[in-house]
């Protein structure tokens, strides 16, 4: 790994819920590679969620920094933190986070309407990358133009994947992801992510409490191991 860059560099972070007296997450270092696939596991209430949304700045910590590509994020002003986000990490959310009035194809090219960056990423039309993405995520073309609320929850879902990876963002920082996908779609949602991900040198930190998907990372992060809160 020493010859390879670091996408995510955390050290001495610190954070506990506004009015708590107790720490959540006490976390001396974690150093994560570019291109790395980052399986994060720990138990419910460990800080995972928490952890996801700290890296991606939405959060700020008590104490300590959070380098992305060696940025120290948490000391950007919101604004910027923002702007980092949209233009550099693809976020799916436990809840998706989805716009409910627009369509599936309008959502997962919002990411390149509110990013340059975004949009010039891609080599070819945007339009033509989400529709491929939305293909490959097995959402036929028929339920395109469908407003997002007239999904299922397992669709929701795969529109909210194909918004994270649209633009080859740096970072991809999923929360639960496969969580209402069965069996097969579980399967193959993890292979379009793996693959985009790998074609793209995307770093991605993927959190699950299905140990049986461990295997197809690079690498296992238990939270409870380095976090010294919950060795108490």
């Amino acid at each position: 790994m020493e010859d390879r860059k670091l996408a995510i560099q955390i050290e001495n972070l610190i954070y506990k819920w506004p009015k708590q007296n107790r720490n959540l997450l006490n976390i001396s270092s974690i150093n994560i590679y570019e291109g790395e696939q980052i399986f994060l596991v720990g138990p419910s209430g460990s800080g995972k969620s928490t952890l996801l949304n700290l890296i991606a700045g939405i959060l700020v910590p008590n104490q300590g920094t959070i380098k992305i590509r060696g940025i120290v994020i948490n000391e950007l002003p919101g604004y910027k933190r923002d702007l980092y986000r949209v233009n550099h990490i693809g976020f799916i959310f436990q809840q998706f986070n989805l716009i409910p009035y627009l369509s599936i194809e309008e959502n997962v090219l919002l990411p390149c309407l509110l990013s340059c960056r975004r949009e010039q990423n891609e080599p070819g039309p945007v339009k033509e990358k989400a529709r491929q993405l939305l293909e490959e995520l097995d959402l036929p073309q028929d339920i395109w133009n469908k407003k997002v609320r007239q999904l299922s929850i397992g669709q929701q879902q795969r529109v909210a994947a194909a918004r994270a990876l649209i633009g080859r963002p740096d970072i991809i920082v999923a929360d639960e992801p496969t969580s209402s996908l069965d069996y097969d779609r579980r399967v193959s949602f993890l292979k379009v992510l793996m693959k985009q991900c790998s074609q793209q040198n995307t770093t991605l930190l993927f959190v699950s409490h299905d140990l049986n998907l461990a295997s197809q990372f690079s690498r296992t992060i238990n939270l409870t191991e380095i976090n010294s809160e919950c060795h108490g």
